[in-house]
């Protein structure tokens, strides 16, 4: 790939081995982090912070594609005064003043890690969100990335930069945290878990192909101004990932069969709806466009998956 790319979250969970793919396929790769740290094949530019007032001047020297991880994440019981705010100083302006002193060092393509937050929360069992959906973000973080990708496409029609976006759902790997690693956890214990019961649906995106994506954007010509959903194309229930979690574990994992709306009930009794909503309720991805547009197929099964997050367990 002779390509010079300039990659924000160098050091985060997607944009650490997206690095190391990238290096691996011959590019040129700057690294932004905040935390500097060795990387062969890689030069690194230590950043204080993402906003509006950030110089890329040295940075973009000789770029070709900025591909944009970083960013101001979902964050459980945000304590922020003004969420929103944050966010939007982050997410938004950052990325708007990163998009235009790249445009001005003469970029040519800009890819930018959004989230299916823009376009809702849930969906129907069997109605998949699209890329023609219109956007219903429910919280900061979802407005704060709607928001960006927005100016991102206003920006690309003034000037012509392409722009590209792509919005997976929960993206999953080894080195996975939050409710994703609980769960691998609470299966791995043997604990009797009362979810042999759910027939939601829900899409997932292993790294290995979000990273394929994002690499096949890079050059592809039927990339440039689009937007993208991506998934393993295999959409779970929480009783199916559950079984897949055990069986990549290696354990025998009881799933008490108790009916969702007694779970459903429970939770809102202890102020965890949200929680059940995760737990029992549908967001499924149509990445059709993808596929046809671009060609793009998940590399890896949910199943392969599956199985190397919950190995990286052990």
């Amino acid at each position: 790939m002779n390509k010079h790319i300039l990659l924000t979250g160098a050091s985060g969970f997607v944009g650490g081995p997206l690095a190391q793919h990238l290096i691996a396929q011959g590019a040129q790769m700057t690294c932004v982090v905040r935390t500097p740290f060795q990387l062969s094949g890689a030069q690194m530019v230590t950043v204080d912070g993402i906003d509006d007032s950030t110089d890329w001047t040295a940075s973009l020297k000789g770029i070709d594609t900025v591909i944009h991880c970083a960013a101001r994440v979902h964050i459980m019981n945000d304590t922020s005064p003004d969420p929103l705010a944050d966010f939007r100083r982050i997410n938004v302006a950052g990325t708007l003043n990163l998009a235009r002193q790249a445009l001005a060092a003469g970029v040519n393509r800009f890819i930018y890690l959004s989230s299916i937050k823009v376009n809702g929360e849930h969906t129907d069992l069997g109605k998949a969100f699209n890329e023609l959906d219109k956007p219903d973000p429910q919280d900061s973080y979802g407005v704060s990335k709607f928001e960006a990708e927005q100016a991102l496409l206003e920006l690309s029609s003034i000037t012509g930069l392409e722009v590209v976006i792509i919005r997976p759902p929960l993206v999953y790997g080894p080195g996975v945290k939050a409710n994703f690693l609980n769960m691998l956890k609470l299966v791995r214990s043997g604990i009797p878990l009362p979810f042999g019961a759910i027939n939601n649906k829900r899409s997932f995106v292993y790294v290995e192909n979000l990273i394929s994506l994002i690499t096949l954007c890079i050059d592809h010509p039927n990339a440039a101004n689009q937007v993208f959903l991506v998934s393993d194309g295999c959409d779970l229930s929480t009783t199916e990932l559950l079984r897949q979690f055990a069986g990549g574990l290696g354990v025998k994992q009881w799933l008490l069969p108790v009916p969702e709306s007694w779970l459903t009930i429970a939770a809102m009794l202890l102020g965890k709806k949200a929680v059940a909503q995760r737990l029992c309720g549908s967001l499924q991805v149509d990445t059709s466009k993808a596929r046809q547009l671009l060609g793009w197929e998940p590399p890896m099964s949910v199943e392969q998956g599956m199985k190397l997050t919950a190995k990286s367990l052990n």
